[in-house]
């Protein structure tokens, strides 16, 4: 097994708590079309901030896309043939630690999507999901077929700050809680979780998005983790003190936002499921994925007349 391959799973524990691996690389990303290739999962949330931000901007023909299997073993995220996800079209690997490899002969960290691959210089430019989600909704305007601006200038301080509060206790809360291996650990990220939680469920009884009059990219960093949440977070990772369905502002708020146009169809809660639960056999060593929840999301959220 590679040094690579030995990484994978799950990123450094330190006195209980789980550490997220830090970003290996993040060259600027130039607004060319046709430059870029993106290595996504459908099941992962970090990678689904990326397939949003390009889904909304209407960017799928300035930048190529392509998934890999769900299901994550010790050599890593998989090119593969299957329902969603492919052989890898553009440079042929069959495990996506070959494109790190290429980039960097000395890395030695766990292989993350999503990965943003340049054409020209046949490399990954970027695996930061905050640079990629960022410079397709701003690097890329000249291409893209929506002017939705996700990055409004009279709102940075705001969504900044909101960002890194969802990120810190939600979006890596989750995942604190799931891979702590001591019960303080777990208590503490848990007990995060639903704090931020409720402060979202009480900002928006009288707000229809998060910050402004329409989404922005503080709603999709939420929202990924909102979708994902009663379906593997609440159960796999052990976030069980409510599910969001037990939330009337955040859940008519998930349904807001999934009934935007394209987004349902960036969710895939099969990939979501078969990952966390085949590929976390430290969590979940029977690997049986639950046939549950029940979720209606096209059900009427009502948050029309919120402003």
């Amino acid at each position: 097994m590679s040094t690579i391959a030995k990484a994978q799973f799950p990123d450094e524990q330190s006195g209980g708590d789980f550490q997220r691996q830090g970003d290996a690389f993040r060259e600027p990303i130039a607004g060319e079309t046709g430059r870029y290739h993106l290595y996504v999962s459908w099941a992962c949330p970090w990678a689904s901030r990326a397939i949003i931000a390009r889904t909304i901007k209407g960017l799928e023909d300035a930048i190529s896309m392509s998934a890999v299997d769900p299901i994550r073993d010790e050599r890593g995220w998989a090119f593969r043939e299957g329902p969603g996800y492919s052989r890898d079209p553009i440079n042929g690997f069959a495990f996506l630690s070959e494109a790190y490899a290429v980039s960097d002969p000395s890395y030695r960290g766990r292989v993350t999507v999503p990965a943003l691959w340049d054409k020209q210089a046949r490399r990954i430019a970027n695996n930061s999901d905050d640079d990629i989600m960022r410079a397709f909704e701003t690097e890329f305007e000249a291409f893209a077929k929506d002017r939705i601006d996700l990055y409004p200038a009279e709102h940075r301080d705001e969504i900044d700050a909101l960002n890194e509060l969802i990120y810190e206790t939600v979006n890596n809360g989750v995942y604190r809680a799931g891979f702590a291996t001591s019960q303080e650990a777990y208590e503490k990220a848990a007990y995060g979780v639903f704090d931020t939680l409720d402060r979202l469920e009480e900002r928006l009884a009288h707000r229809r998005y998060l910050i402004a009059k329409q989404p922005v990219e503080t709603d999709w960093k939420l929202f990924v983790t909102l979708i994902r949440f009663d379906a593997v977070y609440f159960g796999h990772f052990k976030c069980n003190v409510r599910r969001i369905v037990d939330y009337p502002n955040l859940w008519g708020y998930l349904r807001d936002l999934y009934a935007i146009d394209g987004i349902a169809e960036t969710v895939n809660f099969d990939h979501i499921k078969r990952h966390y639960y085949m590929t976390h056999d430290e969590i979940n060593p029977t690997r049986i994925v639950p046939i549950g929840p029940a979720l209606d999301f096209l059900t009427p959220h009502g948050r029309e007349k919120l402003t």
